[in-house]
């Protein structure tokens, strides 16, 4: 495992296979009375987002604290940040205060591999989202669903995605998590289509391992998974399209538009939803859905990433547990007993 996590093009199929099978077993403290492994104890995590977040910021502290981190969340308002202070200086203070990891979002692209590359701070760096550029704990935990849906829970440990086909729709030019899912689901094996309108496309596409459509309803019979992304106002200066019932008509996901897909295709959605335009509640309600799904599921990735960067490199997945016991405070796998001894 590397020292940071910036990009999702940084991982390798090993690298993204062991994080997916670490999550697996993180998932199974979810399922226990007490959802706590000490691996992290006496480590302090810092969550330094300089731009607004629910689900990201509150899914990190969630894996930080599961792990028994001592958690610092630091948000850029009510900071000195709002008053002038760098980059450089507010990273050169968490060092100064012993810091061991630090989780980051920023609206300037790069931001994370500045601060990673510096030298103003020696601690792992994890990329929680910059800019229009990577959002790779994003990438890794809709992999980690998609796989869990389409391969299975236990049948999919080791596996990647091989020969599976994934639909990406809409605002593709403003999306990191559309950059971030192309990367990883290439290297995990999945053939990946990108459906939005011509001025959401960004330029040099081409060069994406990917292929591009203007039409979803030729892509949605052929697809194994279909994401949905929102549409990204805040960073729009311009008129992109006519108007949002133009947007919702030609690229929408509804329950006409769903039933064209395969009975086992599922549906996806980074969130936050914006009902109605680029998903009908129809759609964001049914069992196919897995949102609800995808923000549990970030929390054991993200677990994960945590685990690999500051609890250990060996692989934290036992290939041969025993089965796994009705209560499970009863009876533990013998991988997790291992985690406690950290």
């Amino acid at each position: 495992m590397m020292r940071h996590l910036i990009s999702a093009a940084d991982l390798t199929r090993d690298d993204a296979v062991q994080i997916l099978d670490t999550a697996e077993e993180m998932a199974r403290v979810a399922d226990r009375p007490i959802k706590k492994l000490p691996t992290l104890r006496g480590r302090t995590v810092c969550n330094l987002f300089f731009e607004d977040s629910t689900r990201t910021r509150i899914s990190f502290e969630a894996a930080e604290k599961r792990l028994s981190a001592d958690v610092i969340n630091f948000a850029a308002k009510g900071s000195s940040v709002s008053k002038g202070e760098s980059l450089k200086d507010t990273a050169q203070t968490l060092e100064a205060m012993g810091v061991d990891a630090v989780v980051i979002r920023h609206s300037a692209s790069g931001a994370p591999y500045r601060l990673a590359t510096s030298g103003w701070i020696d601690a792992p760096v994890i990329n929680a989202g910059d800019g229009t550029h990577q959002h790779p704990t994003q990438a890794l935990l809709d992999a980690f669903t998609m796989r869990r849906r389409l391969v299975g829970r236990d049948a999919g440990l080791g596996q990647d995605l091989a020969g599976k086909r994934i639909t990406l729709v809409g605002d593709v030019l403003h999306s990191r998590v559309a950059r971030s899912n192309v990367d990883l689901l290439h290297t995990l094996g999945a053939e990946v289509t990108l459906v939005a309108p011509p001025t959401l496309v960004p330029v040099g596409v081409e060069t994406w391992p990917c292929d591009v459509s203007y039409d979803l309803d030729s892509v949605l019979p052929k697809s194994d998974a279909v994401m949905m992304l929102r549409v990204q106002r805040e960073r729009m200066n311009a008129a992109f399209f006519p108007t949002e019932r133009e947007y919702s008509r030609r690229y929408g996901l509804d329950g006409e538009r769903m039933a064209k897909m395969p009975e086992h295709a599922i549906v996806m959605h980074p969130g936050p939803m914006v009902r109605g335009m680029e998903i009908t509640a129809e759609v964001a309600d049914s069992d196919r859905c897995t949102v609800v799904e995808q923000v549990a599921n970030g929390v054991s990735v993200r677990m994960a990433v945590l685990y690999l960067l500051l609890g250990g490199n060996e692989s934290a997945v036992s290939h041969t547990r025993p089965p796994v016991a009705h209560h499970p405070s009863d009876e533990r796998s013998a991988h997790t007993a291992d985690l406690e001894t950290k």
